[in-house]
């Protein structure tokens, strides 16, 4: 009889043992996205404070191009304004069409001033990738133990869901038209 009690007594502590350690491990893994989407959220306000440095430094050249930078200055806001994951992403499209914009200024390419800023930026656009990638592989993670024997029984009593991952707006792969972004 104390055998058998025992038996059962350290089944239920394994069981609850592997409940705790499930639960956990979700906790953490859905804590490591949100830490992953504040890194990007990190990167994408690093590149958008360098922005009115660079606008500073265009219009110091070609006064007469307001609209331009007008258009940066407008996905700038965008990209402060974001709030879910795809409005991030449509933003950062909108920014990354500033490189294409100034291909239209070749002396202005020259600039000191610029050439360090846009350095910045570049490491930025580097910070930025490799936080989405973070990102994007934290969520793999968590998805995949959600859905994977047992823990996705649990995932579903205690209400874990996917996480979305960081996609490229739609579009993104298409070459600007410089033309048009100018007005020409």
């Amino acid at each position: 009889m104390k055998k058998g009690l025992l038996i059962v007594g350290i089944i239920v502590v394994l069981i609850g043992g592997f409940l705790i350690g499930s639960y956990n491990g979700l906790a953490s893994s859905r804590e490591n996205i949100a830490s992953a989407q504040a890194d990007i959220d990190t990167m994408l306000q690093r590149r958008a404070d360098l922005i009115p440095n660079l606008v500073s430094t265009v219009k110091s050249f070609a006064a007469h191009e307001t609209e331009v930078y007008d258009a940066v200055l407008e996905a700038r806001t965008q990209l402060m304004n974001a709030s879910t994951m795809q409005d991030k992403a449509d933003a950062d499209a909108a920014l990354t069409q500033l490189n294409v914009v100034v291909e239209a200024y070749p002396e202005l390419k020259s600039d000191t001033t610029y050439i360090g800023l846009m350095d910045e930026l570049a490491g930025s656009e580097n910070r930025i990738s490799t936080a989405r990638k973070d990102y994007n592989e934290v969520v793999r993670s968590y998805n995949q133990r959600i859905v994977t024997f047992p823990t996705s029984i649990l995932a579903n009593m205690f209400g874990f869901t996917k996480a979305d991952y960081f996609e490229a707006a739609a579009g993104a792969a298409t070459t600007p038209d410089v033309g048009a972004l100018l007005g020409k």
